[in-house]
């Protein structure tokens, strides 16, 4: 009877091992994981519930992550009861495992009175840094032994969730990076406006929507005359508070629904939609030029220069979603701009001559 007896405990175990393996393999989120856990921790000792739980010292207190009740124990996911009177804590600041006895050990528990616990076996979960995580528990109503086998196979689940938790940790840490990543990539490191790539970007979704609402684009490209002079004369960093404040002039001039975003050097792009162009309602790109105009020119007190900017060359369309594309509206836009700054030159030259 006796080699009958191991032939049946080894043919569990093996099927206990092929089960985990199973779980390891098959379950790729957390929850999947610890609830096949739970199931064949059940199956190691024979206790009626197994549950995993968090604790947040700074809170004191504990809850019921996830649970399985097999029998009439029931332990409810999302309990939080205080931390001071689980058995976890009481198990942890004594070392101690496993009892069949917990009336007689911690009869002053109120929890384990409420639950029915009369059996209670569990392992702390700890993460890398040794903080502590959670518990990993089998309880039961009634005495139940716990054997050698079935502590090994607590302390093994408890390292699997460990290392799971840790896993799930390190991506969202990276997930965490990655977006922080992503939003760099897309926003201008001195203005903190949104950079070419995600003008570039963001003009593609622009025009669809105007073709959906049957608007127009208005495009407008800010080019600031005269910043190589400032550079020169007051210093780089001078130069790059002027373009932070230029950033700052133009966001405050630009309609609610229009992208600023700045090119590079000193070049920045508006755009937005607009109706289209008419005898009644007027020409979209006058207003857009008469309120960027206001924006940027006037008198700039910078940290160690003050000075008055007579403005920008701009250059300033309004086109059809349904004839023109996004790359082609911008190239006509800096075309614009470079017509007006040739346009302001010849204006100063001709007004310098006259004096």
């Amino acid at each position: 009877m006796r080699p009958q007896c191991q032939s049946s405990e080894l043919g569990m175990s093996d099927n206990l091992v092929a089960q985990i393996s199973t779980a390891l393999v098959d379950e790729t989120s957390f929850e999947g994981l610890v609830r096949q856990l739970l199931t064949l921790l059940e199956l190691a000792t024979e206790f009626e519930s197994t549950y995993l739980t968090t604790i947040d010292l700074d809170a004191s207190s504990q809850s019921i992550l996830f649970a399985r009740n097999s029998k009439s124990m029931t332990i409810p996911e999302g309990l939080t009861v205080p931390w001071g009177d689980t058995l976890c804590k009481r198990a942890l600041d004594e070392e101690r495992v496993f009892t069949d006895d917990v009336p007689g050990v911690w009869g002053d528990s109120d929890a384990a009175k409420a639950l029915g616990i009369v059996t209670y076996v569990s392992t702390p979960i700890r993460l890398d840094d040794g903080s502590l995580y959670g518990t990993l528990c089998a309880a039961s109503s009634d005495m139940k032994p716990l054997d050698e086998r079935g502590e090994q196979v607590l302390r093994l689940f408890g390292k699997l969730i460990s290392q799971h938790v840790e896993k799930d940790k390190l991506v969202q840490e990276l997930q965490v990076a990655n977006n922080a990543l992503r939003t760099q990539s897309y926003v201008d490191s001195l203005t903190s406006l949104p950079n070419r790539r995600a003008v570039t970007e963001n003009l593609p979704r622009q025009f669809a929507l105007a073709r959906r609402n049957g608007q127009h684009v208005l495009i407008a490209f800010v080019d600031l005359d005269g910043f190589k002079q400032i550079n020169d004369r007051c210093g780089h960093s001078t130069g790059d508070a002027f373009l932070v404040e230029v950033g700052r002039r133009l966001q405050n001039g630009i309609r609610a629904g229009d992208l600023l975003g700045r090119l590079g050097g000193d070049e920045f792009v508006i755009s937005g939609l607009c109706i289209a162009p008419g005898a009644e309602m007027g020409n979209p790109a006058d207003a857009m030029r008469q309120r960027l105009q206001n924006a940027v020119q006037g008198h700039y007190k910078l940290p160690k220069t003050e000075f008055d900017y007579p403005g920008a060359s701009l250059g300033i369309v309004v086109v059809d979603p349904e004839t023109a594309t996004p790359e082609q509206a911008l190239a006509d836009a800096d075309s614009a701009m470079y017509a007006d700054k040739k346009k302001r030159r010849e204006a100063k030259a001709e007004a310098a001559a006259t004096r």
